[in-house]
């Protein structure tokens, strides 16, 4: 396998900035991600949801997102190994880094941008009758496709952000919506509290504190939901064509951990050149922690840049890590560049 000049370890929206800017530098870089797709977080857990803190956009589908980071990086024709987690992280005698996959293939770069996000992560599972056999078959852990659930009959359960953004979005959508949480607060944020009691009582939807699945029925596909209300046990069975478990996810760094990094709560320590305590490996985004870090995309995008700057100038040290006004330099496809690596190859 030819080396690249840069690996990078996740392909959320850091690291597709980092790989346009290594693509900036006229350097090589390949992208490796666990996932089907790139886009992280933005595109497995909220594709349809609407970002407002992104520069330039006042308001942009997360998966729009993704789309524009993958039109700005293509024209440097980087390399995406998709479905293939990064298990190991080995500094080579010679020089540069080999990283090995789940797949049992490995890569080799003469630098590494760590880009993971959160690392891996899956969705919090409900111990309820039904759930793990109806998955994929009406009950889901994230939103897909928005137009899915047009004209049907969805019950959310949760009661963080996604739970309560998806009941207000799919409210004007689906034929009924209802929305059961454990508890009668919710963590939401309190304007968008204020906004799902205020539909519910204009009755556009129903919500329904402190309520508890206890089991989705239905042969292959969803048909009926019974729920607990908890202080009196009392049962109520709904009709639903959708279930949506939006309880939340946990993280795990995964190999990450023992890849010999100096390591804060899980986050990957950086000096302001988002350097790790290995020289050469660099990292970005929500994986990361320093003073005074704030977790953004826009944030992360600005870490992406000065990872991937020094980077290059740690892969050719003959190069200024400043890489000067892209005014000057419009885009061009490295000529050296190979194709994209599709899993099975």
């Amino acid at each position: 396998m030819p080396k690249t000049d840069v690996i990078i370890i996740g392909a959320g929206p850091s690291g597709l900035f980092a790989a346009f800017y290594v693509g900036m530098r006229d350097l090589t870089v390949r992208v490796i991600d666990p996932m089907a797709e790139a886009g992280g977080q933005l595109s497995a857990l909220y594709p349809d949801k609407f970002i407002y803190d992104v520069a330039g956009f006042p308001k942009v589908r997360a998966k729009e997102l993704v789309q524009r980071l993958l039109d700005q990086v293509e024209p440097f024709e980087p390399i995406f190994t998709f479905e293939e987690r990064a298990e190991k992280l080995e500094p080579q005698a010679e020089g540069g880094f080999r990283v090995t996959t789940s797949a049992g293939r490995s890569y080799e770069g003469r630098a590494v941008i760590i880009t993971a996000g959160v690392g891996a992560f899956e969705p919090r599972r409900l111990d309820a009758e039904g759930v793990d056999r109806l998955e994929h078959k009406g009950l889901e852990y994230a939103v897909r496709n928005v137009d899915d659930y047009a004209g049907k009959r969805v019950l959310i359960i949760g009661g963080g952000d996604s739970a309560v953004d998806w009941a207000l979005t799919l409210k004007d959508l689906a034929a009924h919506v209802t929305l059961i949480h454990r508890r009668e607060t919710f963590r939401a944020h309190g304007a968008t509290v204020n906004r799902l009691i205020a539909a519910a009582e204009a009755g556009e939807l129903e919500l329904l504190t402190p309520y508890e699945l206890k089991a989705v029925l239905g042969e292959d596909e969803v048909r009926e939901a019974v729920i607990v209300h908890k202080p009196s046990g009392r049962e109520r069975s709904i009709d639903v064509d959708a279930v949506l478990v939006l309880t939340g996810y946990v993280s795990k760094l995964g190999p990450i951990a023992n890849w010999e990094l100096e390591l804060e709560k899980n986050r990957i320590k950086v000096n302001t050149r988002m350097e790790t305590n290995l020289p050469g490996v660099f990292a970005a985004g929500d994986i990361t922690t320093y003073p005074g870090k704030i977790r953004l995309i826009a944030v992360g995008f600005g870490e992406a840049a000065t990872a991937a700057n020094h980077a290059a100038a740690f892969a050719h040290p003959e190069l200024r890590v400043n890489p000067g006004h892209s005014t000057d330099h419009p885009p061009e496809p490295h000529p050296s560049v190979a194709r994209t690596h599709l899993p099975g190859d």
